[in-house]
C-alpha cells in the first residue's frame, strides 16, 4: 500500500492525534481519525506507533516509569540541564515516530550500576528536542498514561478501514497474530490476502475466548442449545503450547502463558509435568491451574490461587485443568464445532494416560441435566458452570454470546477508578472504592457505584500504597476527599444485583456490592461492559 510522503513522520502527529481523540465521543469518528493517520505512515512507524497510540510500546516493560520521567525535571537531571542541546539538536519540533522508538530501544539497553541516571540524560536530551505538546505525550507514553479513548477495538476498526479490509478479519488476525502493531503492518503494508493468511501457531500465544454471563443455566441453554456444561473452576486461566523437538528427541519444547499471555513456564512444574505424558507432536491447549486444602481436597479459592501464583518463584501445587483444544498436530481447530474440539481433547487426554486433567463436563441440551451438573459444581466447592454453545468456534479474544457464565453469586469485574481516605478505624488509608464499567462506544469506564465491604487489613494495606502510586489527582468533595487513580486495576465485585440510579453516569448503581479480591491476571479491557451491569435490573 502506498504512502503520502517519504518524510519521517513527527511524533508531534499522534499527540495531536491524541487531543483529537480526547475531544470526541463518537466511536465512528474516533476510527476515521486514526484510520487517516494510519494511511499517511511509513511502513516501518506503523508497529511503533500502534504501540504508542495504546500507551504500550513494542518493546515491553522497558523499566521506566513515573519515578524516571520525573526526575528528568529535576534540577542538575532534567530538560532544563540540557538548554544548550536543546537549541543544538532540534528540529522545529519534529522529532519522528522513529526517533521515539529508537529511544525507547536505547533506554531497554540501559541496564547495570548507573543505568537511572543513565536513562534519566538519555529521556532529558530526548524531550529537550519536543515542543511541549510532544513532549507530554511521549511522558504518558511512557507511564502507559494514553488517556486518549481509542483503546484495542477502535484502534482494530480504524485499521481495517485504512487497510480496507473487514473487521471482522482484521480482529481475528490481530487475535491469532498476537500483537495489533504486527497484524496492523501485514494489513497496511503486504495487503488483505497476507492478513487473511494469519493463523494459529505453535508459540505464538493468542488472546482466550471469552464468556458473558447467564443469569442462571435454564436461560443458558435455551440461549445456545445443544451445549457442552463444564464445572467452572476458579483457577488462574492458562494456554499452553508444546511440540516436540530440541536436543532430545522426544522432548517437548512448552511454554505456558496467562491470561494477559506472559510467559510463566518456568512456575508451573506440575503443568510440564502433565505435557511431558501428552501422545502428540504438538498442540495448543487452553485450561486453568487449580489448588487444593484439606483432607475433602477442596479447591482453593481464586485469591489463594493467585498469591501461590504471584509469590513463589514455583508454584508445584497448582494442577492443570483442560477445556479446550486448539491445535494438533500440525492442524489449527479453532474453526471447528467445539463438540469435535473436545472429542479431540478427551481422545488426547485418554490415551496420554492424564484423563483426570478434563474439566468435567458433558453435552445436552436438557436443561434439568445441566442444572444437575450445576449443583455438582457448587457441591464440589467450585463457582458454578460454563455453558457453551456445541457448534461454536474458538474465537480469540471475543466476549461474546457462545460461551456463558453461570454463578449462585451475582459477580462483576470493574475497574476502579478512585478511593476515599477512610475514618475511625480505616483512618490513614484509603478505602471506599469507586467502581468503573467499561464503556465500548467511548473506550472509556463509567462509574456505576462504590463498596468499602470485603476489604481485609491486608488489603487496605495494599491498595493504599498502590492507589497513590497511580494517582492522578486529589479533590475534596462534600464530607470526604477522594484520590483519583489511573483506571489499571481490575477487582471482582460480589453484589446481588443493580437498580437504576442518577445518582452515577450509567444511571445504574450496584446492590450490596462486596470486594472478593482483585484480579491481577486481568487488564482494564477485560472487565465488564456498561451492558453487562444493566442486564441485572
Amino acid at each position: 500500500m502506498s504512502r503520502s510522503h517519504n518524510r519521517p513522520t513527527a511524533l508531534r502527529v499522534l499527540a495531536e492525534l491524541t487531543e483529537q481523540l480526547r475531544a470526541t465521543s463518537s466511536r465512528k469518528a474516533k476510527t476515521e481519525l486514526v484510520a487517516a493517520v494510519l494511511r499517511s505512515l511509513r511502513p516501518h512507524e506503523i508497529e511503533p506507533a500502534i504501540g504508542f497510540m495504546l500507551a504500550s510500546p513494542r518493546q515491553g516493560a522497558i523499566g521506566v516509569g513515573w519515578a524516571t520521567v520525573a526526575a528528568t525535571d529535576e534540577p542538575g537531571r532534567g530538560t532544563e540541564a540540557n538548554d544548550d542541546l536543546r537549541r543544538g539538536e532540534a528540529d522545529d519540533g519534529d522529532v519522528s515516530i522513529s526517533d521515539f522508538d529508537a529511544l525507547i530501544d536505547r533506554l531497554d539497553s540501559i541496564t547495570g550500576e548507573g543505568s537511572v541516571d543513565a536513562r534519566v540524560s538519555e529521556l532529558s536530551i530526548f524531550l529537550a528536542r519536543c515542543d511541549p505538546q510532544t513532549a507530554s505525550y511521549a511522558r504518558r507514553v511512557l507511564t502507559g498514561d494514553a488517556r486518549q479513548g481509542a483503546l484495542t477495538g477502535v484502534l482494530t476498526e480504524a485499521t481495517a478501514k485504512a487497510a480496507e479490509v473487514k473487521t471482522a478479519v482484521m480482529r481475528r488476525s490481530v487475535m491469532l497474530q498476537g500483537d495489533l502493531g504486527q497484524a496492523a503492518r501485514v494489513a497496511l503494508v503486504d495487503g488483505p490476502q497476507a492478513l487473511a493468511a494469519i493463523d494459529l501457531v505453535v508459540h505464538r500465544p493468542i488472546q482466550p475466548m471469552l464468556a458473558s454471563t447467564a443469569s442462571d443455566v435454564a436461560e443458558a441453554i435455551e440461549s445456545v442449545g445443544r451445549a457442552s456444561v463444564e464445572w467452572k473452576l476458579d483457577g488462574a486461566r492458562i494456554q499452553v503450547h508444546t511440540v516436540r523437538g530440541g536436543s532430545k528427541r522426544d522432548a517437548f519444547e512448552t511454554a505456558v502463558y496467562t491470561r494477559n499471555l506472559n510467559d510463566v513456564t518456568s512456575r508451573l512444574p506440575a503443568v510440564l509435568e502433565v505435557v511431558a505424558k501428552l501422545d502428540c507432536h504438538s498442540a495448543v491447549l487452553d485450561g486453568e491451574v487449580l489448588g487444593f486444602f484439606g483432607e475433602d481436597h477442596k479447591p482453593q479459592a481464586f485469591q489463594d490461587t493467585m498469591s501461590t501464583f504471584g509469590t513463589h518463584g514455583t508454584a508445584p501445587g497448582l494442577r492443570p485443568y483442560f477445556f479446550d483444544l486448539m491445535f494438533l498436530d500440525g492442524n489449527s481447530l479453532i474453526d471447528q464445532p467445539l463438540e469435535q474440539r473436545l472429542l479431540l481433547l478427551a481422545d488426547l487426554l485418554e490415551r496420554s494416560g492424564v484423563a483426570s486433567t478434563a474439566v468435567p463436563g458433558l453435552f445436552t441440551d436438557d436443561a434439568a441435566k445441566a442444572e444437575k451438573h450445576f449443583e455438582a459444581a457448587i457441591e464440589a466447592g467450585h463457582e458454578g458452570v460454563m455453558v457453551k454453545a456445541a457448534n461454536s468456534s474458538y474465537e480469540a479474544g471475543r466476549r461474546g454470546k457462545s460461551w456463558l457464565k453461570i454463578k449462585p453469586v451475582h459477580t462483576l469485574d470493574l475497574v476502579v477508578l478512585g478511593a476515599e481516605w477512610g475514618h475511625g478505624r480505616r483512618q490513614g488509608w484509603l478505602s471506599n472504592l469507586h467502581l468503573g464499567a467499561r464503556d465500548p462506544a467511548s473506550g472509556g469506564f463509567v462509574m456505576v457505584g462504590k463498596t468499602f465491604k470485603g476489604l481485609t487489613d491486608e488489603l487496605l494495606t495494599w491498595q493504599t500504597e498502590r492507589f497513590q502510586a497511580l494517582k492522578r489527582s486529589e479533590e475534596e468533595q462534600p464530607g470526604r476527599h477522594v484520590v483519583m487513580i489511573r483506571p489499571e486495576l481490575v477487582v471482582e465485585i460480589a453484589l446481588d444485583g443493580a437498580q437504576s440510579s442518577s445518582r452515577y453516569p450509567g444511571g445504574v448503581a450496584l446492590r450490596f456490592a462486596r470486594v472478593r479480591g482483585y484480579r491481577e491476571d486481568k487488564e482494564p479491557a477485560d472487565a465488564d461492559t456498561l451492558d453487562a451491569v444493566r442486564a441485572l435490573l
